[in-house]
């Protein structure tokens, strides 16, 4: 049986997207180590079908913090026998490929986003070079990867002339039954708008805010955590929408599913602050679809040109907020369109989901000499 060891940069909990994969590797023959870090509000991992491990570090975030993580993760690696080592993302690639490098194993990469494009490093361009430097320095040496969609699998190809499989941020698919209202209890008459991930800067999640001073018949539910979210909690104070605007703090991904399942309209309104989130395709318009949930996103490129194919809700760049909420209000009260949408809703899920991705997924491995 061969040991392969994910590594991430965050505390296990909530990321879905590396859940998934340990499980297909798993369930697919191999012995998976998922690698984290462990910070002071870390919840319990729960029992799952492949090895966790927390490195604890005195630093939070910055430059240490990343040399830190590197550090242990590179220890680990050279202390454990390791068949296939999988790099998440840019942060956690240094220790990972020069470990490989090392035992002379083979390195996977794994980009969730353009790193080196995040809207935090837009106007820091000094720890913007310095993650270019080592994107230079790595990444074209990496014969393995994959990443989230077409837009950032050809941006790499044009820049370091490597090839990158897709493997989209999509759900399990979901068989038992949606049902309303069952997690947050809010009045049946009422619509339910919700964001859930990360909250961080540029998403959009402000402009929803300012618009639900239009929008007397909705909640807004924000469920996820992030730099940003003591800011929102104070807007939403400012405007007085304490009692319409809802904060559910990080929740794991397995009781996440409740609270989608709950909404009537899924926001992803990226603003485009850089190319990451330009050719974005986050893993929460896929968890709506899942649920059947129709949607409101960014018109860029891949996000836009899922929902379109698939006519599922409406894209969207307006942020006036008084023009956004007339815009939310119009999906609502057209209710024709909106079962349209909700059919529509049934073939993308069916299409949409991990159980046809992780084919891609599992061929990748099966070069990496995984299996």
């Amino acid at each position: 049986m061969k040991h392969i060891t994910l590594s991430v940069t965050n505390d296990l909990i909530t990321d879905q997207r590396v859940a998934r994969i340990a499980g297909t590797l798993s369930d697919a023959g191999a012995r998976v180590s998922l690698l984290g870090v462990k910070r002071p509000d870390c919840k319990p991992v729960p029992e799952l079908v492949y090895e966790t491990k927390r490195f604890w570090t005195p630093f939070q975030k910055g430059p240490l913090f990343y040399a830190y993580i590197n550090f242990r993760l590179f220890i680990y690696f050279l202390v454990t026998r390791i068949d296939v080592l999988v790099a998440n993302d840019l942060d956690t690639l240094p220790a990972n490929a020069l470990a490989a490098r090392i035992k002379r194993i083979p390195l996977v990469y794994d980009s969730h986003e353009l790193f080196t494009e995040v809207p935090e490093l837009q106007d820091r361009p000094t720890v913007q070079r310095m993650w270019e430097r080592i994107e230079n320095l790595f990444l074209p040496k990496v014969k393995y990867a994959y990443t989230v969609c077409h837009s950032i699998a050809m941006y790499y190809h044009a820049k370091y002339g490597i090839h990158m499989e897709v493997v989209r941020n999509v759900p399990l698919r979901m068989r038992e039954e949606v049902f309303v209202n069952p997690v947050l209890n809010l009045p049946a008459d009422k619509k339910i708008i919700l964001y859930q991930g990360a909250l961080n800067l540029g998403r959009g999640i402000e402009q929803v805010i300012d618009a639900m001073c239009y929008l007397d018949s909705c909640f807004f539910v924000i469920a996820g955590d992030g730099d940003v979210a003591q800011q929102l909690r104070d807007r939403v104070k400012e405007k007085e929408l304490t009692e319409r605007v809802l904060f559910t703090g990080k929740i794991p991904y397995k009781q996440l599913k409740g609270y989608t399942q709950s909404a009537h309209l899924g926001i992803s309104l990226e603003e485009n602050l850089g190319l990451n989130y330009y050719y974005s395709l986050p893993n929460k318009l896929f968890d709506y679809i899942q649920s059947q949930v129709p949607v409101l996103v960014s018109d860029f490129p891949e996000s836009g040109a899922v929902v379109k194919r698939y006519n599922i809700g409406l894209t969207t760049n307006e942020s006036d907020p008084e023009k956004l909420a007339a815009l939310i209000n119009s999906m609502f009260a057209d209710e024709a369109r909106y079962e349209t949408w909700k059919v529509n809703l049934q073939k993308a899920a069916d299409e949409l989901c991990w159980e046809n991705e992780e084919r891609i997924l599992l061929k990748v491995y099966e070069r990496a000499g995984a299996f």
